[in-house]
C-alpha cells in the first residue's frame, strides 16, 4: 500500500477531537464518521488494548499565535475533519453515496482562546462550518479531448438520501436543548438552520448549471416530504467565478459578506471558559462539560445552533476561498468577544452607544458591571486581573465589519492576525486538494489579497501546472488510490482481499505446544523435536532414522477445533527423503483420537516450501456411505459439478476441546530409508475461555449465544425481522393507507413457485429427470447403510420405513408428497427441487439425513438434485447472477451499517432481502393486483394467507398494489439494475476491480447499493427470482454451518462448566466473587504460580466421571468460576482414578494442592495419593514424587470431615497440600487416587452407605514457570547433518515427451498422448493452482448471527474445500486403469509439486481429472486481466492447461542418448 499518511492525519491522546470542541464524550467513544483507522485498530481492541492505537483523523490541524507590539494576545487553531463515509478521489467520489454522505465532506472548526497563566480560567470560543460536494446523485466523466469533465445527474431517484444527509447535519449541530444560558443578542431558535452557500457556475451553457437546478429541486423535494420538521434548509446561489471575472475579487468578497451576514449571525458561535479546577463549576452559568480524560471542566455559556455549508463542484478551490472570507468575519468577532481588539484605528474601535441606537455591548468573560455608590457612575470589574476601569472593555458593535466594504475592512483591521489565518487556510486547502485530487489547491492567490505580494504570472503558471497534474492523477492514478483508501478503511475487503478471513486461525502448536513423545533423530544430541514446533528455526532439518513410519504426538497450547496442518518442506539435495503421505488424528486426549485425514499427499517440493493441508472434522462412516450415494449411482463416469451449491455436503464433527494431534508420516520410498522433517504448525479456532470464566467480553457473548442456539432449533426462520436488509427500505410512498389494505394473507410467503408468470422465461428447456428400474435401485440399496424391505420400487411409500423416520424426516417427506404427489410419481422441476431443499434446510436436516429419508421411500437423491436439473447455459448465467448478488448484498450491508452513523436506526420493513417463505403460501387475491402466486391446486396441504401478508404495497415499477406474497425480495432491486447492464454510474468511472466469480461487479463505495422500494414478481425477470432462491439456499447452508459451530461451542462449554453453564450468569453472581477468588488464590499459592489451569493445562487421558458430577476438566478450572457446591466425583465402581495433567508450559513444580469437595471425607473413606512427574508420556520415564495417605493427613484435623461450612470473607477453602521434597522441572504430572481398602464405608459424596467414592473440587499444581529454555548446542552434528543432506540424489527427473494433449470438462480434464517408445513414467509434476477460496459466497446472514456465529470460525474452516487429482492410464490392453488419486495440498501459486506413482507405468494415454470441491474456488480478481472475458464458472486458475508434465527417472548415463528430446523437469 502506497497511501500517503504523513502530514495529512492527526490525533490526540488525551481528548476526543472527533466532535466539536469541547467534546462531551470520553476519548474511548469517538464519532465513527471521522475515525479513519477504526479497522486497523480493531485487533487491538478485541484483545483488550483499546488505547494501543490512537484515534486517527484525516485532514488538517494547526494553530497560530497572534497579537500586537510583540505580545501574544490570542491563539487561533484551525482543525478540519474529513468524513470517511464517502472516501475516494475526485472523479470516483462525488455527490451522494448509499451512506448518505457526499464526496470530500469536511467539518471545519475555528477555535480562538486567550492564553492565561497556570491556574487561571481560559476563555475561548469556536465556530464550525462544513464543506462538501452537492448532496445529490451526480457524477462527472473525463473526456480525453475535452477541457472539462462532462457532468451528469442520475435520472433515477437523484435525491435519494439527501434528506438523510441533512438530517445527520441537523442532529450534529442542534443546540436547542443544551443546558446553557442565552446571553447577548443570541436568542433561542425553534429550529436548526442549515445554510447552503452554493458557489457553482450558473450561467447559460455552463456545465455546472445542471447541478444548480437540481440542487434547488432537491431542497424543494426535502421540504415537500416534510421529514425534517425541525430543520430549515436555506440555499444561497452565488456564482463565484462569474462574479470574480465581471466584478473583480474585492467586490466579489463584499457581496459574499453581504450574503453571509444573516446566516452567520443567525447560527452564532460557541463561547465558554476552561476551568482548571472543577470546584469552580458551581459559579458557572452555562453548560458544564467534564470527564475523566482531562482535569478541570469546561463551562459553555452559548452554543452555535446550525451550520453554514459551502460547496462548489469539487469542494476545493472556490470552497476554500469562500469559507476563508466567511471565517475571517467570524474570527474578528471571536477576538472582539474575547477582549482582543483587531482595530488598527481608534476611529473604528470605540463608538458611543448613541451611534448604535442604545446598543450595550456584552462584557468579556470574567468582567462585571457595577455602579459607584456615591456618584452612581458605572464602572467595570475585571475579576481575571482583579482591576477596575471606568471604560467599557469592549464597547464595539458585534459583527460590525459585515457593514464595511473591502477597503474599510483592510484599513480598520490589524492585518498580521489576518495573515496568520490566511496561512492556515492555504495549508488546509493544499491538504484537502492533495487528498482529493493528488495535487495542491488552485486559485489560492485570493487568500493573500490583503498582502498584495502574490505575482499574477507566477500564480497563472502554477495553476496551469496543477491542472495538468490533476488530469494525469485523475486519469491514471485515481483508481489505485481509491482502492488504497477503501483498504485503509477496511471497506469492500471482500473485493480487495477476497480470500483473507475475518477471523484468522491461531497457531496452537506454539509457543507452549510440545511433543508428548520424543521424536527420534539419528544424532544423539537433540532437543527431542522441540525445534520442529519453533518458528525461530524455519530452516530446521530433522533427520529421522530408518523406519516404516514416523509418528508425532503434539500437545496443543490451547483447546481448539483443528482446521489446518502446515508443513514446511525441509531436506537436502535429495527431496525423496521427505515423507510422501500423512495421516492425521485429533482428539481431546490420547484415548479419544479420531481419524481426520488419511493418506494426505505431501508432494516433493523445493526446500522451504510451505504446504497447507485442510483438516475437516471426523466424518461418520455411515454418512460417507449414504450422502451422495444415490446421486452417484448412475453417474459413475460423469464428472458432475455442484455449480449451484454443494448438494452432497458431508458434515464433519466439530470439537473445540481438541488438545492432542497425532501425525503419522510415511516415507516416500518403499524401502526403509531416512526421513527428513521440517517445521510443523497446527492451526485451529479457539474459544475465548478466559472471558467465559469471568463472564466478560467475547466469552460472555459466546455463552449467551451458545445457550440461545440450544433454545432455538432454527432461529433464522423464527425471527424474520432479524434480516440485515430490513433497514429503512420501506418508504411511506410504498405503503398504502390502512383502509386500502387487504384483510387476508399469511405472514409467510412462497417466493418462487411461479410457473409461467416470468417476464423472461428460461432460454432453455429444463433437463429432464431420468427414471430408473426398481431392480437397479434396489441393488444399490442392498449395499447402502439404510435398508428397507418390501415389493418392487413402484413409487409407493414404505410404511415400515416411514415409521422409523424422525420428526424432521417425516416433515420432509410430507413436503415431498406435496410437490410430487401422494404416490411420489411426479417428477420435480428445478424450482420445485429448490423449494424442497429450502424446506430441508429450514428443518435443519443434513444432506445425509435427507438421503436417508429419500432412500427409505425409494427415491434416488439424484432425481431432486437442482445441479442436475438445468441446462448448462442457463446454469452458468444463474450462477453468475447469484454470485453477483452475493457481492452486491455484502456491499449493501456495509453501506447500511455505515449510513447508520449519526442517524437513528429505522428498521420497519416487512419485505426482507429474499422474501422466501412457506412452501404452501399463495396469494388469495384481496387487494392485490399482481396475482403472481395464484396457480395452486386445491390440496389438503394448502394454507390460507394471513392478513399481515396481504398488506397492500405499491410496486415501484408498475405502480400496482401488491401483497407481500407477490413481492420479490429486496435483493431483486439490486439484481435488476445489474442484469440490465445499465447501472447508475454515480461515481463517474466504473470500478476497476471486483470479484464476481466469473464476471465483473462494481461494488465500489461510490455506487448505489441502497435497496429502497418494492418490486413485484411480475416486474422481475425469471433469472432474478431464481437467483434469489439460490442465494437463499446458500445462506441457509451457511447458517447451518454456523449453527453447527454454535452447537459445538455449547458442547465444549458444557463439558468444562457443566451445570454452571445452564444457570449462567445467575450462579456465577451468586457464588463467585472474582476479587475474593483472587485473594483466596493468593493465600493458597503462597507466592507461587498456578501451573495447571484450564485452558492452558488439560488432561491427557479420559477420567471416569459419575452421573450428575461436574466434569473432570472442572478440576483444572480457575477458582473464579463455578459454584462452591460443585465438584467432581468418580463412579462408585471406580476403585482407582489416574489424572494425567499436561502443564501449560515447562515448569519447576514444587507440589500439588487438592481442594476438598464440599461433602468432605468420612472417618474411614480417604484414598491415598501417588504423584509422578515427567516430560514425556511414557510411564517408564516418569519419576515418583511421593505417596501420601489422606487418612493419616486429616486424622489430626476435623475440618475435613463432613459437609463444608459456609466460608467467611476471604477464608481459604479446605485443601490438602502435597509438597515435593525438591522442585522438579517437568511438563506432565501424574496423580493416582487409589483406595487403600475396597470395603470402606462411603464418603459423603457416595450415593449409598456401601459405595466408596473418589472426589475432589480442584487440583492446583504449584511452582514456577521456566521463563526461557536453554538451547542445546549440536556442535559437530551440524557438520554431519550438512554432509548427509548435501548428497547428490540417486535419480534425476526428465520430461517425458508427448505427442498431443486435449483439454475437456472446463479444462478440468487433461488427456496426454504418448509415443509407443516412451520410457516408463515415474510420476508427474503439477504447478500449484492460482485460484482462491472466496470469503463471500452469498448475501450476508441476519445481523444477530453475523456478529456472533461467524466470530467463532470462518465457515470455510467448518466445511473445508479439498481438491483431488485422479490419474488414469490407457495401457496396451486398451483399458483405462486408475493409477492413483492424490489429495492436493494448498501452496503458493506456481509451486512445482512432484508426485511419484506407486509403480512405473507404460501407457499410450494418460488422463488427469481434477475432482473435489472445484466450485469452491474462484479466480483472484487482482490476477484477472479481463474479468468479463471468461464465460465458464469454473475458475481459470484451476485449469490444467500447461500445468502438468510427466517425468521419468534417468539412472543410467547410457540411456540418455536414446531420448534426444529430454529435458529436466
Amino acid at each position: 500500500m502506497e497511501l500517503d499518511i504523513d502530514g495529512k492525519h492527526y490525533f490526540c491522546e488525551t481528548r476526543d477531537i472527533t466532535r466539536p470542541f469541547p467534546s462531551r464524550m470520553p476519548l474511548e467513544n469517538p464519532d465513527d464518521e471521522f475515525v479513519w483507522n477504526g479497522w486497523f485498530s480493531m485487533p487491538f481492541r478485541s484483545i483488550g488494548l483499546p488505547y494501543h492505537c490512537v484515534t486517527l483523523l484525516q485532514g488538517f490541524a494547526e494553530c497560530r499565535n497572534f497579537g500586537s507590539l510583540g505580545q501574544v494576545e490570542g491563539i487561533v487553531a484551525l482543525t478540519a475533519r474529513r468524513s470517511r463515509l464517502h472516501p475516494g478521489t475526485r472523479y470516483l467520489a462525488r455527490g451522494l453515496n448509499s451512506c448518505f454522505s457526499t464526496g470530500n465532506e469536511v467539518e471545519c472548526e475555528q477555535l480562538v482562546w486567550v492564553p492565561k497563566k497556570a491556574g487561571q480560567s481560559v476563555p475561548f470560543n469556536t465556530y464550525i462550518w462544513r464543506r462538501g460536494t452537492i448532496p445529490i446523485w451526480w457524477g462527472a466523466e473525463l473526456k480525453l479531448m475535452a477541457a472539462e469533465a462532462e457532468i451528469y445527474v442520475s435520472d433515477r431517484d437523484p435525491y435519494k438520501g439527501s434528506a438523510q444527509y441533512f438530517h445527520r447535519l441537523s442532529k450534529r449541530y442542534d443546540a436547542r436543548n443544551l443546558d446553557a444560558s442565552v446571553g447577548g443578542n443570541q436568542r433561542k431558535n425553534g429550529s436548526v438552520p442549515i445554510f447552503c452557500m452554493n458557489l457553482l457556475r450558473n450561467g447559460q451553457g455552463k456545465s455546472e448549471s445542471i447541478l444548480v437546478q437540481h440542487f434547488v429541486e432537491c431542497i424543494n423535494y426535502i421540504r415537500s416530504i416534510k421529514k425534517l420538521p425541525s430543520t430549515r434548509i436555506h440555499l444561497i446561489n452565488y456564482d463565484w467565478h462569474a462574479s470574480t471575472k465581471l466584478k473583480g475579487e474585492q467586490q466579489t468578497i463584499e457581496e459574499l459578506w453581504t450574503l453571509l451576514e444573516h446566516p452567520t449571525t443567525s447560527i452564532g458561535i460557541s463561547e465558554g471558559d476552561y476551568l482548571p479546577s472543577r470546584q469552580r463549576t458551581k459559579d458557572c452559568w452555562g453548560e458544564v462539560i467534564y470527564n475523566n480524560d482531562f482535569e478541570g471542566a469546561f463551562c459553555l455559556r452559548s452554543h452555535q445552533n446550525g451550520v453554514i455549508r459551502y460547496n462548489c463542484a469539487d469542494s476545493l478551490d472556490r470552497t476554500n476561498a469562500a469559507s476563508y472570507f466567511g471565517a475571517l468575519q467570524v474570527f474578528v468577532e471571536q477576538c472582539r468577544r474575547l477582549g482582543i481588539s483587531l482595530d488598527s484605528d481608534r476611529a473604528y474601535s470605540y463608538q458611543s452607544p448613541d451611534n448604535y441606537s442604545g446598543y450595550t455591548a456584552p462584557l468579556p468573560p470574567g468582567w462585571e458591571k457595577k455602579s459607584d455608590a456615591v456618584t452612581g457612575k458605572a464602572f467595570y470589574v475585571d475579576h481575571n486581573t482583579k482591576t477596575t476601569t471606568w471604560t467599557h472593555p469592549c464597547p464595539d458593535k458585534p459583527w460590525k465589519r459585515f457593514d464595511m466594504n473591502f477597503d474599510e475592512f483592510r484599513r480598520s483591521t490589524i492585518l498580521s492576525p489576518v495573515s496568520q489565518l490566511a496561512d492556515l487556510f492555504l495549508l488546509a486547502g493544499d491538504i484537502h486538494a492533495t487528498l482529493y485530487t493528488g495535487s495542491k489547491a488552485m486559485h489560492s492567490q485570493i487568500l493573500s489579497i490583503f498582502n498584495e505580494e502574490a505575482g499574477t504570472f507566477k500564480q497563472y503558471s502554477q495553476n496551469l501546472k496543477i491542472t495538468l497534474q490533476r488530469r494525469y492523477q485523475n486519469a491514471v492514478v485515481d483508481s489505485s488510490r481509491q482502492k488504497q483508501l477503501e483498504m485503509f478503511l477496511g471497506s469492500r475487503l471482500f473485493k480487495h482481499l477476497p480470500s483473507i478471513p475475518v477471523q484468522p486461525l491461531s497457531v496452537l502448536s506454539r509457543p507452549s505446544g510440545f511433543f508428548l513423545k520424543p521424536v527420534a533423530n539419528i544424532f544423539p544430541d537433540c532437543d527431542g523435536g522441540a525445534s520442529l514446533l519453533s518458528f525461530k528455526k524455519k530452516d530446521v532439518i530433522w533427520v529421522c532414522p530408518q523406519a516404516d513410519v514416523v509418528e508425532l504426538l503434539v500437545y496443543l497450547a490451547e483447546p481448539c477445533h483443528v482446521c489446518q496442518l502446515l508443513v514446511t518442506i525441509s531436506h537436502g539435495a535429495d527431496d525423496s527423503t521427505y515423507p510422501s503421505t500423512v495421516d492425521v488424528r485429533t482428539g481431546q486426549d490420547l484415548d479419544s483420537l479420531k481419524l481426520v485425514v488419511e493418506g494426505a499427499n505431501i508432494p516433493m517440493c523445493a526446500k522451504g516450501t510451505n504446504l497447507l493441508i485442510p483438516l475437516p472434522g471426523p466424518i461418520s462412516a455411515e454418512d460417507m456411505a449414504i450422502t451422495g450415494a444415490g446421486a452417484r449411482l448412475h453417474s459413475q463416469d460423469a464428472s458432475t459439478l455442484s455449480l449451484l451449491y454443494d448438494f452432497e455436503e458431508v458434515e464433519g464433527e466439530l470439537d473445540f476441546l481438541t488438545r492432542v494431534v497425532a501425525l503419522t508420516f510415511y516415507p516416500a520410498l518403499s524401502e526403509r530409508s531416512l526421513v527428513t522433517l521440517g517445521e510443523i504448525e497446527i492451526l485451529g479456532a479457539c474459544l475465548p475461555w478466559s472471558g467465559a470464566f469471568i463472564g466478560e467480553g467475547c466469552g460472555a457473548k459466546l455463552i449467551e449465544f451458545s445457550k440461545k442456539s440450544q433454545k432455538e432449533s432454527n432461529p433464522f426462520m423464527s425471527n424474520p425481522e432479524s434480516n440485515p436488509f430490513s433497514g429503512s427500505c420501506l418508504s411511506n410512498d410504498n405503503v398504502l393507507p390502512s383502509d386500502e389494505r387487504g384483510i387476508s394473507g399469511n405472514q409467510f410467503v412462497d417466493l418462487l413457485t411461479v410457473r409461467d408468470t416470468f417476464n423472461e422465461p428460461p432460454s432453455h428447456p429444463l433437463a429432464e429427470n431420468v427414471t430408473y428400474d426398481g431392480d437397479d435401485l434396489l441393488d444399490f440399496l442392498d449395499q447402502a447403510v439404510v435398508e428397507y424391505h418390501g415389493a418392487e420400487n413402484d413409487g409407493k411409500i414404505f410404511p415400515e420405513a416411514e415409521k422409523t423416520l424422525a420428526n424432521g424426516n417425516q416433515q420432509y417427506i410430507s413436503h415431498l408428497k406435496y410437490l410430487a404427489g401422494a404416490d411420489l410419481r411426479k417428477r420435480l422441476d428445478f424450482r420445485e427441487a429448490m423449494e424442497l431443499e429450502i424446506e430441508r434446510l429450514q428443518l435443519n436436516l443434513s444432506a445425509a439425513d435427507r438421503d436417508r429419508a429419500l432412500l427409505s421411500v425409494g427415491i434416488d437423491p439424484a432425481s431432486i438434485n437442482p445441479n442436475l436439473l438445468l441446462g448448462e447455459s442457463y446454469m452458468n448465467r444463474l450462477c453468475r447472477i447469484a454470485n453477483s448478488l452475493a457481492l452486491l448484498g455484502q456491499a449493501s450491508l456495509e453501506d447500511r451499517i455505515t449510513a447508520a452513523i449519526g442517524l437513528e436506526n429505522t428498521d420497519n420493513t416487512i419485505i426482507d432481502f429474499w422474501n422466501i417463505t412457506g412452501l404452501r403460501e399463495k396469494c388469495l387475491g384481496g387487494m392485490c393486483e399482481v396475482h403472481a402466486e395464484t396457480e395452486v391446486a386445491a390440496t389438503p396441504f394448502s394454507t390460507v394467507s394471513s392478513a399481515s401478508s396481504q398488506l397492500s404495497l405499491l410496486c415501484s415499477q408498475c405502480e400496482r398494489k401488491v401483497c407481500k406474497v407477490c413481492c420479490a425480495g429486496k435483493g431483486a432491486l439490486l439484481l435488476m439494475s445489474y442484469i440490465s447492464r445499465d447501472p447508475p454510474s454515480y461515481g463517474g468511472v466504473q470500478s476497476q476491480g471486483g470479484s464476481n466469480h466469473g464476471g465483473q461487479v462494481d461494488v465500489s463505495t461510490n455506487r448505489l447499493t441502497a435497496i429502497d422500494g418494492i418490486i413485484c414478481k411480475r416486474c422481475c425477470k425469471g433469472t432474478v427470482l431464481d437467483a434469489l432462491m439460490l442465494d437463499y439456499i446458500r445462506v441457509l447452508t451457511s447458517l447451518r454451518r454456523s449453527a453447527r459451530a454454535g452447537d459445538a461451542a455449547y458442547t465444549a462449554l458444557y463439558q468444562v462448566m457443566g451445570s454452571s453453564l445452564r444457570d449462567y450468569p445467575s450462579e456465577r453472581n451468586r457464588y463467585s466473587d472474582p476479587k475474593r477468588a483472587v485473594i483466596v488464590k493468593r493465600q493458597l499459592l503462597k507466592g507461587e504460580e498456578s501451573l495447571a489451569e484450564f485452558p492452558f493445562a488439560s488432561l491427557l487421558h479420559s477420567v471416569p466421571t459419575a452421573v450428575g458430577s461436574a466434569s473432570s476438566l472442572s478440576l483444572l478450572a480457575p477458582l473464579t468460576f463455578g459454584s462452591q457446591h460443585s465438584y467432581w466425583k468418580a463412579p462408585a465402581s471406580a476403585t482407582s482414578v489416574e489424572l494425567v495433567i499436561a502443564l501449560g508450559t515447562l515448569s519447576d513444580v514444587s507440589g500439588v494442592i487438592m481442594l476438598v469437595s464440599p461433602c468432605g471425607y468420612s472417618a474411614a473413606d480417604a484414598p491415598s495419593v501417588q504423584i509422578w512427574a515427567s516430560n514425556k508420556i511414557q510411564k517408564e520415564e516418569r519419576s515418583c514424587m511421593g505417596k501420601w495417605d489422606i487418612q493419616s493427613l486429616i486424622a489430626s484435623s476435623s475440618e475435613f470431615y463432613g459437609q463444608e461450612k459456609l466460608a467467611g470473607e476471604n477464608k481459604v477453602p479446605r485443601h490438602i497440600r502435597f509438597a515435593f521434597r525438591n522442585p522438579v522441572r517437568c511438563r506432565i504430572i501424574w496423580i493416582k487416587n487409589p483406595f487403600s481398602q475396597l470395603n470402606r464405608r462411603a464418603s459423603f459424596g457416595g450415593s449409598t452407605e456401601s459405595e466408596p467414592c473418589i472426589h475432589a473440587r480442584r487440583i492446583l499444581v504449584v511452582g514456577s514457570m521456566v521463563k526461557k529454555e536453554t538451547e542445546l548446542s549440536q556442535g559437530s552434528d551440524q557438520i554431519n547433518l550438512r554432509n548427509l543432506t548435501d548428497r547428490v540424489p540417486q535419480f534425476n527427473r526428465f520430461k517425458v515427451p508427448i505427442e498431443a494433449e486435449r483439454l475437456m470438462d472446463n479444462d478440468l480434464t487433461l488427456e496426454q498422448y504418448l509415443s509407443p517408445l516412451s520410457p516408463l513414467i515415474a510420476g508427474f509434476r503439477l504447478d500449484a493452482f492460482s485460484a482462491i477460496k472466496p470469503r463471500v459466497t452469498h448475501s450476508p446472514l441476519p445481523d444477530a448471527y453475523t456478529q456472533d456465529a461467524l466470530s467463532l470460525m470462518d465457515e470455510r474452516y467448518i466445511s473445508p474445500a479439498v481438491l483431488h487429482i485422479q490419474v488414469s492410464a490407457l495401457q496396451d490392453s486398451h483399458k483405462m486403469v486408475t493409477v492413483g488419486e492424490y489429495q492436493l495440498p494448498e501452496a503458493k501459486p506456481g509451486t512445482a509439486m512432484y508426485f511419484d506413482f506407486h509403480r512405473k507405468i507404460q501407457a499410450r494415454r494418460v488422463t488427469f481429472r481434477l475432482l473435489g470441491d472445484v466450485t469452491a474456488f474462484v479466480d483472484d480478481p487482482a490476477e484477472q486481466e479481463d474479468p468479463n472475458f471468461r464465460t465458464s464458472l469454473v475458475a481459470a486458475g484451476l485449469s490444467l492447461s500447461n500445468r502438468i508434465k510427466l517425468y521419468h527417472y534417468d539412472a543410467d548415463q547410457y540411456d540418455r542418448g536414446k531420448w534426444p528430446n529430454f529435458s529436466a523437469v
